[in-house]
Formats: structure tokens, sequence, C-alpha cells
């Protein structure tokens, strides 16, 4: 009833008259007040006023005064505008809505006995009416958007540190400014004066009495107030960069947070920490290939013999290596399938996790694949940041130029950029939002001239490192592949079925030449791969393949075909081969010859070129040597003495599939014909099988391996691509395994038998079921 005559009053009749809310409604005269006390009179209780049954008469309204607003918290004022819209209800020419609390109210509802009940609040009413109006000027309004949703990179911890970090660039002084303009504004919030408080225990304080959003409101008003506009900036930059952080780490989780191997039985990826394994980085480059080897002791190449430092991802982002002042640049190198794409998705995860971010601010991943979009068109390298990266939108420009933001580009895969990296011509650029080719943009990143403040770190294969500019400043890892610990650390998190796994490293143990190769994380995958699809369709328990070559051959063609497209067109069918057959060739002679390592003189005979064996195919890598002091000089090798063996087993294959021709036969007499008879190929084995235990240091043991396995018709199948003729070859393995067979009886090579029994595996026969054939 009341409020209904509240809303059809109009302005005039709200003006202040000589009688008081307690005075309309109680008519309690004159002594409601007792001057000597001091103290709020509390009269006898009464009851309501009996307005009665019908609505008063107009002449017998009381014109109120408003009760003044309580101390003013989080608080909306509803102007008469927005009631004039209310359509349906009543309406008030000011409203209030009270949200916090443990403020209280100083009106009283007509028809409620709460006034009778107040307690003294040791004020007279002029003191209160005083302060209230105080409290109305210099509380500032602390509007809060009840629709507004929280962005999920405001947590409290975020907020503590930002407001103490702002706060604690003041000086003392005006530190105690800030709490007294505190302390006036919000007394509320504190039972003492705040000025005894640390910092700490202040912003803590602050924090429990607000929201988030209004102890940042806080904050900004009175340092603007007090004259400090460039933290209010500060502050304001602190939470747009934690913002920017947030989204950006999230999409970088959904981008690389996943393994992009091994499906699971459901067909969901499964979370890249479940797979990955570490990896081995040393501080020293130019090592050369490993050379461990099953049958062979090779000494080592005459490559870098300084013991590196083990590292991890992790040290990469450690302050001691970010804390060198003149390091802008890092290089990772690493052989083909050595993980370098796997590394770099490594640190750019270990840098989510690194929830301070202290050390580096920002993060941009980018693949070469990614950035070859923006060829053919003018951009500048903030545009490729906002493309590829869109939440970075909010950054403002003095972000990629502070001190205090330490940004770092991740480009991965180098060697896929097959752009001409001219370093003396190509034109200067330094300022990122400057519009040029993409060329540029890379040319002026690796000399270290786009953003003073930035960090890179490049992944290639070893032959591009070589073209970097000889003054520009850079730190160099090499990435080397797996441990031991840690192959098997792979395949306990490749497999779920803890027996599956526990069966893929017996199987690589008995295999001592899959054990060793398995120090590339891209062999590791492939016979993981191998293996999954065995247990898929015969069970856990099926017997896994005693062959070698077949792993090899599925390496070639991952590394010739489906590596390769992302940094070179494909070849046609006939360059391809004659580029295996030129590399086998090569891979064969300096077998027989016992040699590993390649000379400038075998290069030049065999007339490839070193960028199609190294960067785009991947087979071989390069690295410097210092013969003397004062001369340095580029070699190169095969990835691996095995991948060399392998090779050369192709040459002698596809020579005698494609050519008739038997490299063994010196001369060769005539051209042979009738390839597809049966037994022209029984020479090939045969002649290769008496070279191999001619040589009593067993150089080519795991060649005949890998050339018995190539007879097998999984193998043919996958080699068919290589082959210029489709006709199928006829089965000669029983007579191949016959021969052999007779050579372990025989026993004229008694160092030899335990490589000829792996040549019948090669064959998929064991001895006993050679000899019962």
């Amino acid at each position: 009833m009341a409020d209904h005559f509240y809303g059809v009053m109009d302005d005039a009749e709200m003006e202040v008259e000589a009688s008081s809310i307690g005075e309309a409604v109680s008519a309690r005269g004159e002594n409601e007040y007792v001057e000597d006390e001091d103290l709020f009179y509390i009269p006898e209780r009464r009851p309501s006023l009996d307005l009665g049954p019908s609505p008063m008469e107009a002449t017998h309204w009381h014109h109120v005064v408003q009760a003044s607003p309580p101390a003013l918290s989080y608080c909306s004022m509803t102007s008469e505008e927005t009631s004039d819209n209310m359509e349906g209800e009543d309406r008030c020419s000011t409203g209030v809505e009270l949200n916090r609390a443990d403020s209280f109210s100083s009106c009283y509802s007509f028809d409620s006995d709460d006034c009778e009940k107040r307690k003294p609040s040791g004020l007279t009413r002029d003191k209160a009416e005083e302060e209230a109006a105080s409290e109305l000027t210099d509380t500032p309004e602390l509007m809060t958007d009840p629709n507004e949703i929280r962005h999920p990179s405001l947590t409290v911890a975020f907020t503590l540190k930002a407001i103490c970090n702002t706060l604690g660039k003041l000086s003392k002084g005006d530190i105690q400014k800030f709490k007294g303009m505190l302390w006036k504004r919000y007394p509320q919030s504190f039972n003492t004066h705040p000025q005894s408080m640390d910092l700490l225990d202040l912003v803590d304080r602050l924090l429990e009495c607000y929201s988030l959003e209004v102890s940042m409101q806080i904050t900004k008003t009175l340092l603007q107030e007090i004259g400090f506009k460039k933290l209010v900036n500060y502050l304001q930059t602190l939470c747009i960069r934690n913002e920017v952080r947030h989204d950006l780490s999230e999409t970088l989780k959904r981008k690389y947070g996943k393994a992009c191997e091994d499906l699971n039985t459901q067909g969901e990826r499964r979370s890249f920490d479940d797979n990955f394994a570490n990896l081995y980085m040393t501080t020293t480059c130019d090592n050369g290939p490993n050379i461990e080897h099953e049958v062979l002791t090779i000494e080592k190449l005459d490559s870098n013999r300084e013991e590196g430092k083990l590292l991890s991802t992790k040290d990469i982002l450690s302050p001691e290596k970010l804390k060198q002042t003149n390091l802008k640049s890092m290089f990772i190198t690493g052989v083909a399938g050595s993980g370098k794409s796997t590394a770099m998705r490594r640190l750019i995860l270990d840098w989510i996790e690194e929830r301070s971010h202290q050390h580096v601010s920002f993060l941009f991943p980018f693949t070469f694949r990614e950035l070859k979009q923006f060829e053919g068109c003018n951009v500048s390298l903030l545009e490729i940041i906002q493309t590829v990266y869109p939440e970075t939108k909010k950054l403002r420009d003095e972000e990629y130029r502070s001190e205090d933001c330490k940004i770092m580009f991740v480009f991965d895969g180098l060697d896929e950029y097959n752009r001409n990296l001219d370093f003396q011509h190509t034109e200067l650029l330094c300022d990122h939002t400057d519009s040029t080719t993409l060329n540029v943009i890379v040319v002026n990143l690796l000399r270290a001239r786009l953003l003073y403040r930035g960090l890179f770190i490049v992944t290639s294969r070893p032959l591009v490192k070589c073209c970097i500019p000889w003054d520009a400043h850079y730190d160099e890892m090499e990435l080397r592949g797996f441990r031991d610990p840690d192959k098997n650390e792979y395949f306990r998190k490749r497999f779920q079925d803890p027996d599956q796994a526990a069966r893929v490293i017996a199987y690589i143990d008995s295999l001592k030449t899959l054990r060793i190769m398995c120090h590339l994380p891209l062999f590791c995958s492939l016979v993981a791969d191998e293996c999954q699809c065995i247990f898929t369709k015969r069970g856990t328990h099926a017997e896994l393949p005693r062959s070698i070559t077949h792993m090899y051959t599925k390496l070639l063609l991952t590394l010739t075909r489906q590596h390769r497209i992302f940094r070179a067109p494909d070849l046609d069918p006939e360059r391809e081969r004659d580029f295996l057959l030129k590399l086998g060739k090569l891979a064969f002679s300096m077998l027989e010859r016992g040699q590993f390592k390649i000379t400038k003189s075998d290069w030049k005979e065999v007339g490839i070129s070193d960028e199609e064996a190294v960067t785009n195919s991947g087979l071989c890598t390069q690295y410097i040597t210092q013969p003397f002091v004062l001369l340095s000089e580029k070699v190169l090798s095969f990835i691996h003495p095995t991948m060399q063996e392998y090779l050369a087993a192709l040459y002698v294959f596809l020579s005698f599939r494609n050519q008739g021709k038997n490299i063994f036969e010196q001369p060769l007499k005539h051209r042979v014909r009738g390839l597809l008879k049966g037994h022209k190929m029984m020479e090939l084995y045969k002649s290769a099988l008496d070279r191999s235990l001619q040589c009593k240091d067993g150089k080519l043991d795991i060649f005949m391996r890998f050339l018995f396995g190539m007879a097998t018709k999984t193998n043919m199948e996958l080699l068919q691509t290589f082959c210029t003729s489709p006709v199928k070859w006829p089965t000669v393995i029983e007579d191949v395994a016959a021969l052999i067979t007779k050579k372990i009886r025989e026993n004229h090579h008694p160092g030899r038998t335990s490589n000829l029994q792996c040549c019948l595996e090669e064959l998929g026969m064991s001895a006993t079921e050679a000899a019962s054939s």
C-alpha cells in the first residue's frame, strides 16, 4: 500500500518537509532524539498505523524525505527515464540495489517492527546524515554487469600478483597515500586503519571483501586519483597479456597437445604426454651419425669429439639460457627422423605448463608448411602472427617492443623452406609491422634483425644450418634421438596394454639391429605401427616378424615419399629410381672399401646433389670436420651405417631386377636374358653369398640380410614402385633357403653361422624349417 502511494506522488510532493520518516509513520513528535545522550531514542512499541480499509485521500498524505543510502558498495541506480519504460509494474523515481551483505540500511519498513529493534549507532541524526552524504560524494560508484562472463584467465592468483606487482612500483609515501584513500573510501572493509598492513595483506584483504573485477576497479580508480595513470595502464596491460596468454595456451593445447600417432581402439587421439619419451640433446654439434653396429666396430668419424652436455627441452626455457644477453637465436639440428618436431611440441607444452611465464611471456610456434600460405603476397610479421593466432589481436604494438615482455618464436623445419636464403642482397627489415615478401621476413628473422628483444628457435636438418650468415650470433644444439631407456619408455607409453608393450620391447631386444636403429623416434614409430597392426589382427600373443628388411623398406618410403613432399616437388618415378640407384651404387662401393664417410671426390663421381640426399630425402646427413686447425670441411655420410647397407642391397636388387645386371660378376659377360627365370635369380644370390663369406670382418653380413629379405613377397610388393616391369618374380624362397642351409651344414665359415641363420629369418624361415623343406 505504501509503495503504491510513493508511486503516484509527483516530484513536488516528494520535496522535503518538516516531518521525518519517523514523524510521518509513527507521529512520534519532537521528542524523538535525546540531545544530551547523543543516542537514538527507542520509543515504546506501538501498533502499526491503521490506514483504514479504503485508500486515503491526497490531503492526508505525508511528504517524506527519502532515506540516505547506506555505505555505497556494489549498487546500481535506475533513473526516472529507465522507470518510464517499465510497464505493468510499480514505478519508482529512484531504485537502489544492495549487493553487499555487510552493509546496513538506515530506512525502515512502514509495517515492520525492525525500527524498534535497531541498536544504538552512537551517531546523532545530523552526524549520520552528514557522513552518509560524505560517503556518497567520496566513494566511487562500482558498477558490475551481472551478465558479463568472467574471463577464465582472471584468477585469484593472477589478480593478487597483478595488484601486488602494480602497487609494488609505488614509493613508500605513495603506498601510504593509497592506503589512506582506501580507508577513506571503504572503511567498512577494514577493522582498523590499513596503514599497518603490509602490501600482501592489504591486497589479500581487498580480495576477501570484493570480487576480483571490483578489486581491480578499486585499484585502478584510486591509482588514477592519486595521479598514477601509467600504473593504471600497466595494470590494464597485465590483464590484457594474461587474457591473450590464456587463449593462446588453449589454442596451442588443441594444436599440439594430442599425439599424431597411435589411434586407440575407439579412434580417439591420445594425449601427447602419453606418448612422449625423453629425447637426447647435446650442446655440441657436428657429432656425425650414430655409428653403433651389430656386427662391425666402426671408429668414430672425424667429427666433433667433444663430450657435450645433455639437455632437455626444459633447459631451453631455463633462466640461465634466456638470460644470456647476446643470445637471440637457437638452432636445433638433427638427422631425418631424430624427433625435431616432437621436441618442439614438448617445448610448447612445457611453456604452457610453466604457469608463471616469468621468462617467456608469449610463444608463437610456426611450421614452414604454415608459412607457405603467405608466399606470393606482401605481408608483415605482425599480420602473420595475427592470422595464425587471432587471439593476439588484443595485444598492443608496445607488447612486441617491451623489455618485460619476452616473445619467443619457434620455426620448425627450416629445411622445408625451399626459397633462396640470400643474406647478402636481401633488403633489411627491422619493423614487424612493415609489409614485404615472406622471403625477406625469413631472412631477417634468421639475421636476428626483426624484433630486437625477440627470441627465435629454429629446427632443421643439418645442411640448412650452413646457410646462416657467419656473423649471426646463435646457440646450437643437436638432437640425437632416444637413448636405450627412452626407447623402452616410448613403447610402454605407446602401448596401453602392458603385455603388448613388454612383448614389443622383448622383440626389439632380440634383434640387435632393430634395437640400435630405434634411436630414431621415427623408426620406433614404424616398429610400433607394425606391431600394433599385428596385435589388432591376430591378437596380443601373435608372432612378430623376425625380418628387419621390411622395417627399413618402410623407413625408406616414409623419408623419400611422405616426408619429402614438404620439402620439394615429387620426383617422377624415373628420376626417383635414378637417384636411388646412384646413391645405392655409392653405398655399395663404400661398403666394399669399409668406408662410411662420403668424400668430395665420391660425391662428384656420383652426380647427385647434396641437397637432394640430405635435405629432401633425408637419407644422408652433413656435418663439419676440422682436419687442421684453420681448415674446416663439409662431410656427408648416411644417417646410419645400416642405412648405407640397405641402400647398397637395394642397388644390387634393382640392378638385377630392372637391368638384368649381376654386379658380382666381374666383368658382366653378356646381358642376362630371360630375367624372370628362377635360376637366374639363384645365380645372383649364390654369387652374393660367396662374396659375403669371403669377407672375414663380416662387412657384408647385414647387407646380405637385406638382400635376402628383399626376395620375400611383402618386400617385393613395397619395392614394386621402383621396378620398371610390373611382372611378378617367381618364388625362389625355398631354393634360396636350401642354399643357405647347405652353407651352414658345410661349416666352412663357423664364425658366420649365426648371420646365415639371420638370413634364413629374413626369408621368414628358421633353420629347422629350412632343413625339413
